[in-house]
């Protein structure tokens, strides 16, 4: 396979910055220490790491409201911490992408607090979506992601879109000097080493011209009509030549540097739109990381996400978790096909952590055993669950505020991780302080109670990686193979893999040996439910 296209099967492990490493004890993960574990991740068998953002920000949305793209916060470090951690990872043969934010920047952002300072009809108002009223209504209907309006009024009686917090104003994609500075951003990452970004919010940055009025709420994270037409704040045509033009620019630098879409889109066809020969080069596979544990439903989603990429000439990826949802090894604990959870707290039905597990690690050498690339997030190697327990008054996430504490939010997927059980905060940094509580029951899914030992779900994950690797699913084909209702069975290059969903065991096919089980077999040598097993003949 050519260099320039590692990432067709690659596995790419999500780092959230405030919660996977502090390197200086003040309770907030750092570049540094994230630095300082980059050998870890090494040695668990990915080939990336993507870092969610950490950029000046004064932090309202943990970062996606971003007040200078071309710098580091100084909770997080420097630019010569960023430069570190660029080249360390290159010396451990790991790629680096970083996240960008261009829906939106953050109120405090300078062009910003110029267009505050600034009247009406001036050039720099026209950077932002700032529109006139209706008498004392906003200009139209729009919900924020978060609850409430999408609008919030200025003092001289005019109005700003934020489809997300009131603290992250919606650029105006239709201005070129928006559209030159973002090129410029991307150039100046490109230069200091970057392989590549993961764009937030990609189907957002182009709006409805006539800011058409729009009823339904304003859903980001699923929920979207598969069949009627976008709502006229996600999925517009325009957003495809934006690509276009960074596409190019990625294009001028060696080394397969890459984008990767955050686009919340259905069907998969429109999805495959984001990522055709010229435009981006993986999208994330939401659709799939939302099925239920039901086999005709993964099946059907496999089937369309296949299909709709081949169809452009894109590889597929596959994903569970992420910071933006529930953990699986906690969404999982539910009976299947119930409806997906914004968040779980104090007093929610809570998850079967036993059976979410289970069904975790079943999942995962499921997704691991497909052809393309796959998506891993900080902790779930682990088999970290969601903090279903997180304390209200703890929570930062801002759809807890403004959806009037109805919807718990992403807290409890974003809490510190667990390397070392009997360390302060578990091993996440030098002293006892966490900007998000751990749970106690860290201690037991910390990494040092898990390494060398045989059935922890880390040395699952990490024979899964150096099998996938060996074996070259990546690159490899699907072909489904006949078997009981209740269970899935394909075949990729030489390897089989058989997932039972069902009550009763499921047998092996003729002459397999196992090469990896999420699960001991049961004493006839069967599939007990909720497993995954990879085989060879």
């Amino acid at each position: 396979m050519p260099t320039d296209a590692w990432w067709r099967d690659a596995v790419i492990y999500q780092i959230y910055p405030r919660s996977f490493a502090d390197g200086n004890g003040d309770g907030m993960g750092d570049l540094p220490g994230i630095t300082g574990r980059l050998p870890q991740l090494r040695e668990l068998g990915v080939d990336a790491v993507w870092l969610s953002p950490f950029y000046p920000s004064p932090q309202h949305d943990a970062g996606y409201d971003v007040a200078d793209y071309r710098g580091v916060d100084p909770r997080f470090g420097s630019l010569g911490d960023a430069d570190k951690l660029i080249g360390t990872a290159h010396d451990l043969g790991l790629k680096v992408i970083v996240d960008l934010v261009p829906n939106h920047t953050s109120s405090d952002h300078v062009w910003f607090q110029a267009a505050l300072a600034s009247p009406a009809g001036s050039p720099e108002r026209a950077r932002y979506i700032i529109r006139e009223g209706k008498g004392d209504e906003p200009p139209n209907s729009w919900q924020s992601v978060f609850g409430g309006p999408a609008w919030h009024r200025l003092p001289d009686g005019q109005w700003y879109l934020h489809l997300f917090d009131v603290s992250q104003p919606d650029l105006n994609w239709d201005h070129p000097e928006v559209r030159a500075e973002f090129l410029d951003i991307l150039r100046f990452w490109l230069d200091r080493g970057v392989d590549g970004f993961r764009v937030d919010v990609a189907h957002g940055l182009i709006k409805d011209a006539d800011l058409t009025d729009w009823s339904a709420p304003s859903v980001i994270l699923g929920g979207l009509d598969p069949v009627g037409p976008p709502p006229p704040m996600w999925d517009q045509e325009g957003v495809h030549e934006i690509y276009r033009q960074w596409r190019a620019v990625m294009d001028e630098y060696d080394g397969g540097r890459i984008l990767v879409a955050e686009a919340w889109v259905q069907p998969e066809e429109r999805l495959a739109r984001y990522v055709r020969p010229d435009e981006m080069h993986q999208a994330f596979n939401f659709p799939y990381l939302e099925a239920p544990w039901l086999p005709a439903e993964l099946k059907a989603v496999i089937d369309s996400s296949l299909a709709a990429n081949d169809a452009v000439g894109a590889t597929t990826t596959w994903v569970l978790s992420n910071h933006d949802v529930v953990r699986h090894a906690s969404r999982l604990g539910f009976a299947p096909g119930s409806k997906r959870v914004p968040g779980i707290g104090i007093g929610d039905p809570q998850p079967d952590q036993v059976v979410g597990l289970r069904r975790a690690r079943a999942a995962t050498l499921l997704m691991l055993g497909l052809p393309g690339s796959a998506y891993l997030y900080q902790g779930e190697e682990l088999g970290l669950p969601e903090h279903t327990l997180l304390p209200d008054e703890y929570r930062e996430d801002p759809a807890w505020e403004r959806s009037g504490h109805t919807e718990r939010g992403r807290d409890g997927c974003r809490v510190p991780i667990p390397w070392e059980a009997d360390a302060p905060s578990y091993g996440f940094g030098p002293a006892d302080a966490s900007w998000l509580p751990q749970p106690t029951i860290w201690a037991e899914y910390a990494l040092d109670r898990q390494v060398d030992v045989p059935g922890s779900t880390y040395e699952l994950y990490r024979a899964a990686l150096a099998a996938r690797r060996d074996h070259e699913l990546g690159s490899g084909e699907l072909v489904w193979l006949a078997s009981d209702t209740d269970a899935l069975a394909f075949r990729n290059g030489e390897v089989t893999v058989v997932t039972n969903f069902g009550a009763e065991p499921a047998a092996l096919p003729d002459g397999a040996r196992v090469l990896l089980s999420s699960e001991p077999l049961d004493a006839d040598g069967r599939i007990p439910t909720d497993v995954t097993v990879w085989a060879v003949f």
